[in-house]
């Protein structure tokens, strides 16, 4: 009984904490790509990220915890991620732009 009841816990926690993107913040929802880095942000709040650095890669996928100010923080409890975003999304002949982590990323003209 206590192995289902941790099961549970672990479940709730990963999958229950999920905060939605908040109206002001929809122009981040969507699936953005550049050669070293791709970020999934869907509008229920879960976040997908795979960055390629230095020989290696590094991959998130979790909940959106929260925005500060224009960066969002990705995570659980104490283990999260703050994604600085230094050029909110923008629109240049029709198509959109943001800057992570100094990195210039696309958004993707497929409806996510």
């Amino acid at each position: 009984m206590k192995k289902l009841s941790l099961v549970l816990f672990v479940i709730f926690m990963l999958f229950g904490c999920s905060k939605p993107v908040p109206e002001n913040k929809l122009l981040y929802v969507g699936e953005w790509k550049s050669k070293e880095m791709y970020l999934l942000i869907l509008a229920d709040g879960t976040v997908s990220y795979n960055r390629l650095q230095n020989g290696g890669s590094t991959s998130i996928n979790g909940p959106l915890k929260e925005f500060v100010g224009d960066n969002f923080v990705v995570g659980i409890a104490f283990l999260t991620t703050i994604f600085t975003v230094t050029e909110i999304p923008y629109q240049i002949d029709g198509k959109w732009f943001m800057v992570v982590d100094g990195i210039k990323l696309s958004k993707s003209s497929e409806r996510v």
